[in-house]
């Protein structure tokens, strides 16, 4: 039996301590873009192999202008150029002939806008297909998921259809009487456009019904799925034109504040991200039936939420939508802690991991604590400073995830090759290291830590530089495409990884119980 530790009244199992990757869906090998099929099913096996109980991954919806999962067009709704093309030739949807028309795609990026253009005309043959001869199974399943999700599908399904007819440009300047929501505009653009809202209503069941076989998969494999929930949705989403009375808008549709982090280390103007703030007071009123809903779905879909920016549910930064910069900006309270008991009294217990990078004051980590959930620890962030910082390994704690780096940093070979080198001294002294393989150094010590959950990128697993960087924030472009070849995903790699987490008491258990 492991032996078991106290800590308070916390009681630590050893075979609970658990690793994994973090690597988006649409970096999976596929056709020009990562797919919910057979190439996601190959990366669980690797993962399996390779001794991983976690796969994290960034939202799933629907992407927008500079193809950020962070910006996306809804917060419930699937990404449909995940759609796996090869399940839709198994269901009979399309012809193998209208996969081989493909044109030349890279395999190590996404091309964005060739995939987009290409990949859509091909899920629009596929709907031609359905609607002339749907088996009667398909179109059963096709009716009950939207009877399942009617709640927030029609509003989404309209709102593409709408986007799309008005050339993709964002719901504010749309026809005054469907930007205010006029229920007799709204009435005659769902007569007018059903057939390209049907079109929607069918990417996302076929989205959803391919993840969810993904999902199935993965567990059935002893590998749980972190999924993320951004705490701020896009403006220009079908979640704020379908719920305005939820965000401070003015009479036109227009946000009066948005939101940011004010100036620091790293900016003098802090970052002004744009996103619309909630209306925390109407969404008390009504019992946080909008954030409970986006949980529930959410939880349909992974294992573990990463909350993204929590320290935002304790109090956010509120910048005049006028101002250019964060400076001029204020902090204003969150919900708090009454967020999470209306979600734990809807839900249960909800896993969530919290992510508290940044500016962390002591009422954050009380929340925290409170709700005894799991917060971040990124290795990137520990050197050049004094011997009390949290990320060093030695103050790790046992509730924790602790990470290399994470989607927004540089790989770990491009974060070394920038240092300081003050700061590289430091590392060099603390590990008692050269440097020469320094990705699976870092990889060894989060491996290593007393942190329950250790995440590793794929891209530190390979051991790439910056120019694999996933995203670079406040850079205009040429984020979020990069992808694992299939040919990456080595045995001996597998083989490495594996070992490293057995020697570190990661692995699952024997009995199947691990995960």
């Amino acid at each position: 039996m492991a032996p078991t530790r106290i800590r308070g009244r916390q009681t630590v199992m050893d075979d609970r301590r658990t690793s994994g990757i973090l690597l988006h869906p649409t970096s999976l090998p596929g056709r020009g873009i990562g797919e919910l099929g057979a190439s996601a099913e190959r990366f669980i096996d690797w993962l399996a192999r390779a001794g991983q109980q976690r796969w994290q991954i960034m939202p799933l919806g629907p992407t927008g202008y500079g193809d950020s999962p962070y910006a996306s067009l809804s917060a419930l709704a699937g990404n449909p150029l995940l759609i796996a093309l090869d399940r839709l030739v198994e269901a009979g949807l399309l012809q193998p002939a209208d996969l081989e028309r493909a044109p030349a795609l890279p395999d190590d990026h996404v091309d964005f806008g060739a995939v987009i253009g290409w990949k859509m005309n091909v899920l629009q043959r596929a709907y031609a297909n359905f609607r002339a001869g749907a088996a009667p199974a398909q179109q059963a399943a096709f009716e009950a998921f939207l009877s399942q999700h009617q709640s927030w599908l029609e509003d989404y399904a309209l709102f593409m259809a709408l986007k799309e007819a008005h050339g993709g440009a964002p719901w504010n300047q749309w026809n005054a009487a469907l930007v205010r929501r006029d229920p007799a505009a709204l009435a005659q653009a769902r007569e007018r456009l059903a057939e390209r809202i049907r079109f929607q209503q069918f990417l996302q069941w076929l989205f959803f019904t391919h993840w969810l076989e993904i999902k199935r998969y993965a567990n059935q494999h002893g590998v749980r799925i972190i999924g993320d929930i951004p705490i701020f949705v896009a403006y220009d989403s079908a979640d704020v034109w379908a719920n305005p009375e939820l965000f401070f808008l003015d009479d036109a549709g227009n946000p009066t504040v948005v939101a940011g982090v004010p100036p620091d280390y790293f900016s003098a103007t802090g970052q002004r991200w744009g996103n619309p703030l909630y209306r925390w007071d109407v969404l008390e009123r009504r019992g946080y039936d909008w954030w409970i809903e986006r949980f529930r779905l959410t939880l349909l879909l992974v294992d573990i939420v990463r909350l993204d920016h929590f320290r935002g549910f304790v109090a956010y930064w509120e910048v005049p939508a006028a101002e250019e910069t964060a400076v001029n900006g204020r902090w204003v309270p969150g919900p708090g802690r009454a967020l999470f008991d209306a979600l734990r009294k809807a839900l249960g217990r909800v896993p969530i991991i919290a992510e508290d990078l940044g500016l962390i004051t002591p009422d954050v980590h009380a929340l925290r604590q409170e709700l005894g959930v799991p917060g971040m620890a990124v290795l990137h962030f520990a050197w050049g400073d004094t011997a009390d910082n949290l990320y060093l390994p030695h103050n790790h704690e046992r509730n924790l995830v602790v990470y290399t780096g994470t989607h927004d940093n540089d790989t770990t070979v491009g974060w070394w090759h920038a240092l300081d080198e003050r700061t590289r001294a430091h590392v060099q002294r603390y590990l008692g290291i050269h440097g020469h393989d320094i990705a699976w150094d870092l990889i060894r010590v989060a491996l290593m830590s007393v942190a329950e959950t250790a995440i590793i990128p794929m891209q530190d697993v390979l051991s790439l530089g910056s120019e694999a960087r996933m995203n670079m924030p406040g850079r205009l472009g040429g984020n979020w495409s990069w992808r694992v070849r299939a040919e990456q995903l080595s045995e001996a790699t597998a083989q490495r990884l594996a070992d490293l987490s057995a020697l570190y008491g990661r692995t699952p258990r024997m009995d199947g119980t691990g995960a």
